[in-house]
């Protein structure tokens, strides 16, 4: 009991790191791109990709990350742990968010122009762009993994956000610093982080599938 419950701590814990990492980026991104700078939005993209880097460097627990183990390890305690990540990615982000509105009040504007943005274009769309961004957040942190190498989350990190696909962490950070609570934002970041899981699953799931052993 002692073991499992230090486990939840620490996993929660994880995710607030590394909810509290990926608002600094979206802070960073935010005084970039509103800026007035003609290439700010793009400065910011790179900058933004130090978040998952220091989070993977540092071994934090990210759930866009993570979802794509569930088909390696997908025990019932490994889902809970997975929850927990969330649950922690959520409250650093939150945190950091009311934050950031408080000190930068223009950052929360530009935040609320993106959210506005980001709710105007439905649900349908939004889920969308979540699987794309679950599919090149697993790619820059599986080439992490395996190859220790940073080029994907690097060239990954930016790629998504200049596309305009949607990362459900970040996404709970700009909701969080517009200060937008509705039932509308709330069912929208459900969406995401449903995109992102499926995203995040497609490649690893394609990967298990072993052609038949030919018949003789």
């Amino acid at each position: 009991m002692k073991t499992t419950i230090l486990s939840i701590a620490k996993k929660i814990i994880d995710g607030i790191l590394a909810g509290m990492l990926i608002s600094l980026g979206g802070i960073v991104f935010i005084a970039c791109a509103s800026s007035g700078l003609e290439y700010g939005k793009y400065i910011g993209a790179v900058f933004f990709s130090l978040a998952l880097l220091c989070i993977c460097m540092r071994g934090y627990a990210l759930y866009t990350g993570k979802i794509g183990l569930v088909p390696e390890k997908h025990t019932k305690e490994d889902i809970s742990l997975l929850l927990l990540c969330l649950l922690g990615n959520a409250i650093g982000t939150i945190a950091f968010g009311y934050l950031t509105r408080f000190i930068f009040p223009n950052f929360g504007e530009y935040a609320l122009e993106m959210c506005t943005g980001k709710l105007a274009q439905g649900y349908g769309f939004g889920l969308l762009r979540g699987v794309f961004c679950g599919l090149l957040v697993y790619l820059a942190v599986d080439i992490w993994r395996n190859n220790k190498s940073t080029v994907g989350i690097l060239m990954c990190i930016p790629a998504f956000i200049l596309s305009g696909f949607e990362h459900s962490i970040a996404d709970i950070f700009y909701f969080a610093a517009s200060g937008m609570v509705s039932g509308e934002a709330f069912l929208y970041l459900i969406m995401i982080i449903i995109g992102n899981s499926i995203g995040g699953l497609i490649i690893p799931l394609l990967q298990m599938v072993k052609p038949a052993p030919p018949q003789e």
